[in-house]
């Protein structure tokens, strides 16, 4: 199973993780939520926001590819590179992967609180 290395985030995962065991066919997002990282998904992973957005540092090409839904959110991203995907859509393969999660996200209902 690949490995995903998640840099450190301040207030999700402040010394970083190490994911051992990531099911290929799974998203991101989900293979995260297993592994208590609590990334952000507003919108239930639908593709309707961008709270789980991630910058893929390493292994992103053997990503599926973002479909042009992914595309139009991203454009919205907050810290948005050229590597970003939404982790709700990016599938991981047998590649071993790098993500950083950005500092901040758009979340319209929390920022409302």
């Amino acid at each position: 199973m690949p490995r995903i290395i998640v840099l450190p985030h301040a207030d999700l995962c402040p010394e970083g993780a190490v994911i051992e065991d990531a099911e290929p066919g799974k998203s991101i997002c989900q293979v995260l939520l297993d592994h208590h990282i609590e990334i952000e998904h507003a919108c239930e992973m639908s593709c309707a926001c961008t709270t789980c957005h991630v910058v893929v540092r390493e292994g992103g090409d053997s990503l599926n590819e973002a479909d042009e839904l992914e595309e139009d959110m991203l454009d919205m991203a907050w810290g948005l590179e050229a590597q970003s995907r939404l982790s709700c859509q990016a599938v991981v393969d047998s590649t071993d992967l790098v993500i950083e999660i950005p500092r901040y996200t758009i979340n319209h209902a929390r920022e409302n609180h």
